[in-house]
């Protein structure tokens, strides 16, 4: 008798990466689109300085806007309530960096309201944001001084 058997497949060794490729191209599209809303925030004209800015995302930010909305990160708070929030975010996680970011067309005055509530929280570590400038930026503004010079002679 004649015995038949099967044979039984065998196992693919090799793997399609094609699938593969084209969901990482995907994700990347996505990530790629999706990065510059990531930054978010209040949107305020800050001040520029010759120096470099500092990395926000390690403290708390207190957004000061041209229409003097106050905002703890993301949150609008009215001077009155300022105090009390700070003070319990003060509790939470005392000794924390805070970080300013007030729009330059802001009265200086309501600025300094600001820094005042913040230090009476009990911060003590407060960073001022600014934007660094170009290179371009600072030859434009001494020709402007040079200029103005020249015009009052």
């Amino acid at each position: 008798m004649i015995r038949m058997t099967r044979e039984r497949p065998k196992a693919m060794a090799e793997i399609n990466i094609v699938n593969l490729v084209d969901v990482i191209l995907v994700l990347l599209i996505i990530f790629m689109l999706t990065a510059p809303f990531l930054q978010g925030g209040i949107e305020v004209d800050l001040p520029k300085t010759r120096t470099a800015g500092r990395d926000t995302r390690e403290g708390m930010v207190v957004t000061v806007t041209n229409a003097g909305a106050v905002f703890i990160e993301d949150v609008r708070l009215d001077m009155e309530t300022i105090g009390p929030e700070l003070a319990r975010r003060y509790d939470i996680e005392p000794g924390a960096p805070v970080y300013l970011r007030a729009d330059k067309s802001v009265d200086y005055g309501f600025v300094v309201a600001v820094i005042s509530a913040i230090k009476a929280a009990g911060f003590t570590n407060l960073g001022l944001v600014t934007e660094p400038v170009s290179e371009a930026w600072i030859k434009k503004r001494a020709a402007a001084a040079s200029g103005a010079e020249r015009d009052r002679s």
